[in-house]
């Protein structure tokens, strides 16, 4: 297939829909108009988020449990808005179910009380991992794009996506391994997502320069979350400014999970286009390329050839 796909190629695994326009849409939309090819892969169809529609609300796990079919409709959607064509549900829609979450008294997401047989979280590790081996085979792409180890802020089914993608992009590579799902490829580059500390900082004091609350509790010059990364740890700045608007209207493609409506998302001026426009990211495996004068690469693709 990658004879018919552009000469660079980009895998990114996610958990959720919605979770690819957060982090990384700007990116996706950059790399579809510089004709890079994108593939997305979402774990779950997300069936247990909350349901920020009124109207909507019948669509609850709790009630008629339809909530992931209409995000399957929303992601297309977001999917549409940045220009990704290529994009799929690990093993096929409805898999693997979200398996929900609650909140720690430290702050963080763990696995909730009752978890549905069919959960991410409770995914073999090698069937799940097989069904990504077979989809990296195929794209054979040169950078891949997940989460943490702590998949951010501690979601199971984002650290099981981290799990699965690393564990796949490990055995997509042995030569030896089930070549019944294709020929073996070694993904060159793998970056985590990441949220700068620095441009988190300058975010929140411009949200309480503007007096708005939002995240609550988050002091701009005290401790942060886990999701927040120290500037030092950075590897890769990807400014998309350009493709901003695009991000945005992915964002609100998501609307059963996303409010775009509400001060946080309509900062405006240099903040906005900073806050929504530039992605930053974390490697975890291959060599950097070449560095800008921020000491970040400014392409994920940075130091690798352009053909195979």
């Amino acid at each position: 297939m990658t004879a018919d796909l552009p000469a660079q190629r980009l895998l990114l695994v996610h958990a959720h829909p919605d979770d690819e326009s957060i982090g990384n849409g700007a990116t996706m939309a950059k790399y579809v108009d510089e004709g890079r090819h994108v593939t997305l892969v979402t774990c779950t169809a997300g069936e247990m988020g909350e349901i920020l529609v009124p109207e909507l609300e019948h669509l609850g796990a709790d009630r008629d449990d339809t909530l992931g079919e209409h995000r399957r409709g929303e992601l297309a959607d977001a999917m549409r808005a940045l220009g990704v064509t290529d994009h799929r549900f690990l093993g096929g829609f409805g898999r693997f179910r979200d398996s929900g979450m609650k909140w720690h008294e430290q702050g963080h997401a763990v696995p909730a009380d009752d978890i549905h047989d069919n959960a991410f979280w409770r995914a073999d590790l090698t069937e799940a991992a097989d069904l990504l081996v077979e989809i990296i085979r195929e794209v054979r792409p040169q950078v891949l794009v997940t989460y943490d180890q702590f998949g951010g802020y501690g979601h199971p089914d984002h650290i099981q996506a981290h799990r699965v993608a690393t564990y796949a992009a490990s055995l997509a590579a042995v030569p030896s391994y089930r070549l019944d799902l294709g020929e073996p490829w070694d993904i060159a580059k793998i970056y985590w997502g990441a949220m700068s500390e620095s441009r988190m900082r300058e975010g929140l004091r411009a949200l309480r320069a503007a007096g708005d609350n939002s995240f609550e509790g988050m002091d701009p010059d005290g401790p942060l979350p886990h999701f927040v990364t120290p500037d030092e740890q950075l590897a890769a700045r990807i400014d998309a400014t350009e493709q901003v608007e695009r991000k945005m209207a992915a964002l609100a493609a998501h609307a059963t999970q996303i409010t775009t409506d509400g001060p946080f998302f309509a900062l405006s001026n240099n903040v906005g286009q900073t806050a929504w426009g530039e992605e930053f990211y974390r490697i975890a495996k291959g060599q950097r390329g070449e560095l800008g004068p921020d000491g970040l690469e400014s392409d994920l693709f940075a130091g690798l050839p352009v053909d195979d």
